[in-house]
């Protein structure tokens, strides 16, 4: 028998669980019900966008007989949910848009498959900025499980404050134990702000690494899949079952194999170079955010850590560059929602023309519409050499700058995002602000360097706070171990909202 009950599985993380899965001390069912009845008693979160049961037990049935087996793979029975970004067979994939409502994918996406094939179990779909256009998780157009039309998703630690965006949903899974770990996806921040604002950790990793098949997408140069959860051990867990080549399927896949993150996990972070840039602590950083990266950068001191002074030069650039080639990219690859094939359709129209325009007029929302004539107007003629052009240009010096400082550091160290989670509706009509909040997370995306966010403590009301940590190309494994060495020395990563 086991001293572990049903009521507090939802405590544990996914290395822990998958423990007491690969013992038989719980079994693979236990465990999906006990997630699903927790994000049934949830729903007011505004986290889960569908669920299917059936299927989820079914997943589960199938890994109790593979344990049994002893065929088993890492993660066998271990719940989780995916970002609705990513299509599945088995439940509707929308990416948060009308454009997609109630469409069945005919395939899963790679790191769906992926996960599936290392034993993980799925709960369901995670709410989420449309089409990953975001900041707040309060762009989807799409009802939560529970509701009856389009509702803001929630953070746990204050119901009234957003979740930060795109995987708002995802990370509030993970904060409300709702799942032990999630998928989610960082064009320009999107795993690693919503992480911070919600305590978790979260870790988008070199570009390319991960496969972008079956993912719906925004922005191709920037969009990257990674996993959320409690811990850097989670997550390095989870990132050794996602990641690899997909060559055949992916025309942006690296061929650079596998590998296993958690193998350096504790390895001794003495002598490690923090580089600290100093356009990361400048005016606009709230004192409640850099008093805790600064206490957070002191554990790593006591650890043997050093802090060096650097500098990233084009750091404000870099709000400028992303929204010309994200938009860009992105009114390309929207130009396929239609109404032909796929996806909503216009009711009432004259002619295939009016067709066009009253489906996309419909079926996206206001960022949305927003984002896809910005790009079109960057990317017309007489303006493609005046804005995109002189964006790539200036997108190469970043990368540049962060080669250079990495001369002189082993990892990047700063805040994720100037504040913590802002309340909902506060930014109201102004995309700017929300715009404004991705200054830390951008430059790594641009330059497709791997980075995560740690949780570091809290800020004011109560609100958690994380700890961005950046690594050059293939680098995830310093920057798990990194990680994992300050969650051994400290227990923000631990805490839950109350209430829960």
């Amino acid at each position: 028998m086991t001293d572990i009950t049903t009521h507090s599985l939802h405590d544990l993380g996914v290395a822990d669980l998958a423990r007491q899965l690969a013992g038989r001390q719980v079994s693979a069912v236990e465990a999906a019900q006990h997630f699903l009845a927790r994000a049934r008693s949830h729903q007011h979160l505004g986290a889960f966008v569908s669920v299917n049961e059936e299927a989820t037990l079914a997943q589960a049935r199938a890994q109790d007989a593979a344990i049994a087996a002893g065929t088993a793979g890492p993660l066998a029975g271990v719940p989780i949910a995916h970002k609705d970004i990513f299509v599945t067979r088995d439940f509707p994939s929308t990416a948060g848009s009308k454009m997609l409502a109630g469409y069945r994918s005919p395939f899963d996406a790679t790191v769906v498959t992926r996960l599936a094939d290392a034993g993980a179990v799925t709960l369901g779909k995670l709410n989420c900025d449309e089409f990953a256009m975001g900041s707040a998780n309060e762009n989807s157009a799409v009802a939560p499980v529970g509701f009856d039309a389009p509702q803001p998703v929630r953070n746990p630690w204050d119901t009234a404050r957003v979740p930060g965006g795109s995987s708002g949903g995802s990370a509030v899974a993970v904060a409300a134990r709702l799942a032990p770990a999630v998928t989610g996806t960082d064009t320009g921040g999107s795993i690693r702000q919503p992480a911070s604002f919600c305590g978790i950790t979260g870790i988008k990793p070199t570009y390319g690494r991960a496969s972008r098949y079956g993912m719906i997408a925004f922005a191709s140069s920037l969009d990257q899949a990674g996993p959320m959860a409690r811990s850097a051990e989670d997550c390095a867990l989870l990132l050794s079952a996602l990641c690899g080549p997909d060559l055949d399927r992916d025309s942006t896949s690296l061929d650079v194999p596998a590998e296993d993150f958690s193998a350096k996990l504790n390895d001794s972070i003495d002598g490690l170079r923090i580089g600290i840039p100093a356009e990361f602590f400048g005016e606009g950083l709230a004192p409640d955010v850099r008093a805790a990266v600064d206490g957070a950068l002191k554990e790593y001191e006591k650890l043997g850590a050093r802090l060096v002074p650097i500098t990233l030069p084009r750091t404000e650039l870099s709000i400028p560059v992303y929204y010309i080639i994200a938009p860009a990219e992105a009114s390309s690859n929207l130009s396929r929602f239609d109404g032909v094939k796929f996806g909503h359709r216009a009711q009432d129209y004259t002619d295939l023309v009016d067709m066009y325009k009253k489906t996309r007029a419909e079926g996206f929302g206001d960022e949305v519409k927003r984002r896809i004539m910005i790009g079109a107007y960057v990317l017309s003629h007489g303006y493609y050499d005046a804005y995109y052009l002189q964006a790539q240009k200036i997108r190469r010096m970043i990368a540049d700058d962060f080669q250079n400082a990495f001369k002189d550091c082993d990892v990047i160290a700063g805040p994720v995002a100037p504040t913590v989670a802002w309340k909902l509706g506060e930014h109201g009509n102004d995309p700017l602000a929300d715009y404004l909040a991705d200054i830390f997370t951008l430059p790594a995306s641009l330059a497709g360097l791997p980075g995560m966010s740690v949780p570091a403590g809290f800020g004011d009301g109560g609100m958690p706070v994380g700890l961005q940590l950046i690594g050059n190309y293939f680098q995830e494994s310093r920057l798990l171990n990194a990680a994992h060495r300050l969650q051994q020395a400290t227990d923000f990563h631990l805490r839950a909202p109350g209430g829960l």
